[in-house]
């Protein structure tokens, strides 16, 4: 089992990585600039969080190109959400907080999970709009899509961070997504 981690120049990336790792996972935290060639022996890819969509490198590349379960991650989530035709804009709430997230429909991303959810989120940017493709799996009383996935690919994004300690259950979140990527 192999899911790489991409970078994003987010202070949260080497958390997922290690979340992984301790999974048992073989994991890699690499450069938003790898080739797509280099990637395409992987399991599964997570989009790690950062400062800014323009500073996402080759992600939507991997989007696009690659054919393996992928998970968007707050920067990430955003992302897959940008490259199907959604929009992202400013939230109304900058900073990280604690928020209380509604999980609306059932998907095996979150099998065994709680329906109501506390976790450690940021909504500088959200996603605003999401495309035919997507659909809304999880969301809060301050942002419609807090959880997302794509309609016919295993492709998830969700706008928290399951890997700080802060959030309930992101623990079993990430064995839920490695799941996804064993079939």
């Amino acid at each position: 089992m192999k899911i790489y981690v991409v970078y994003n120049y987010g202070q949260y990336n080497h958390l997922i990585h290690r979340t992984l790792r301790d999974l048992g996972v073989e994991t890699k935290l690499i450069d938003n600039t790898t080739p797509v060639e280099k990637l395409k022996d992987l399991d599964g890819l997570v989009l790690g969080g950062g400062p800014s969509l323009d500073r996402t490198g080759k992600c939507e590349d991997y989007v696009k190109e690659l054919n393996i379960p992928i998970l968007g991650i707050c920067l990430g989530h955003q992302l897959i959400a940008k490259v199907f035709g959604g929009e992202v804009g400013k939230g109304e709430l900058g900073g990280y907080a604690e928020v209380t997230v509604r999980i609306i429909e059932d998907d095996e991303i979150f099998k065994g999970l709680p329906k109501i959810l506390k976790v450690w989120a940021s909504h500088a940017d959200e996603v605003k709009k999401l495309p035919e493709s997507l659909k809304i799996l999880a969301e809060s009383d301050i942002c419609k899509v807090e959880a997302l996935k794509h309609k016919s690919k295993p492709i998830y994004g969700v706008q928290w961070h399951p890997e700080v300690y802060h959030t309930e259950k992101g623990v079993e979140f990430y064995k839920n997504f490695v799941e996804i990527c064993r079939r």
